[in-house]
């Protein structure tokens, strides 16, 4: 009768110890299906307003003219420019889901420390965003242009394009992502300030190095762009982290 007990009342604590982890589940799936479902619509609503975010995305190139290699290429392309707008756009609510999935079972002290990163995260992102429409995007299709301006006349496949701006919009945003990734590197203690201090010789050649595998074209001056955009990062993460270190960890 004892062991039969004991049995049944491992077996229930089990059960107790499974419930919740399941509603854990059954709550990141109901978030991932509403962000499928906000992710749509907004996909959706860009299509129909793909036009006008074609004409924002040729803005910064001017005296070229943009052609279609096969009937229906533009309209693939404009398939893939709604989906991606839909998904930027959508960006807030998928780190907002996030907080909210993750806010519960964070203590208060990781709370002051991982919503700032999330938000800091995106506020970043959008300014990857922001420097590569106004600053990578235009030195890149410049260079292009005057390089060859005496030679060829600028016919441009509208597809290919949107692909190099695509390539260069997601890279640097990726790219501004690196003081997010140092602070928790940092707060995890795999690596301390001075040793990212002391690293700034590789940094810089690893930068270089970035920059150039970042970018699609091949024109120097929009690698040393991005090449110094994310050497300003690094140290910015650095002087952020250490300021976390003084006064929110210790």
């Amino acid at each position: 009768m004892i062991t039969n007990s004991n049995f049944n009342f491992t077996k229930n604590t089990t059960v107790i110890l499974e419930l919740p982890f399941s509603e854990h589940i059954e709550e990141l799936r109901q978030r991932i299906f509403l962000l499928g479902w906000i992710i749509l619509l907004l996909t959706s609503f860009a299509f129909l307003e793909v036009k006008n975010i074609v004409k924002i995305l040729e803005l910064p190139i001017t005296n070229v003219k943009f052609f279609q290699v096969a009937p229906g290429e533009y309209f693939i392309s404009t398939i893939k420019i709604s989906f991606y707008t839909g998904l930027l756009v959508s960006s807030p609510f998928i780190i907002g889901q996030l907080i909210l999935f993750l806010l519960p079972g964070l203590t208060k002290k990781e709370t002051k420390i991982i919503l700032p990163l999330l938000v800091g995260s995106l506020t970043l992102f959008g300014m990857g965003l922001i420097f590569s429409y106004y600053t990578l995007i235009p030195a890149a299709l410049n260079f292009f242009l005057n390089y060859s301006e005496e030679v060829i006349e600028p016919f441009w496949s509208f597809d290919q394009y949107f692909e190099f701006i695509l390539v260069l919009f997601y890279s640097t945003g990726l790219a501004f992502q690196i003081p997010i990734i140092q602070i928790l590197l940092g707060l995890l203690n795999i690596v301390t300030v001075e040793q990212m201090l002391n690293a700034w010789k590789y940094i810089i050649l690893l930068s270089t190095i970035l920059g150039a595998i970042l970018t699609p074209s091949t024109d120097p001056f929009t690698q040393l762009l991005l090449s110094l955009a994310i050497l300003i990062l690094y140290f910015i993460g650095l002087g952020i982290l250490f300021l976390l270190k003084n006064e929110f960890i210790q």
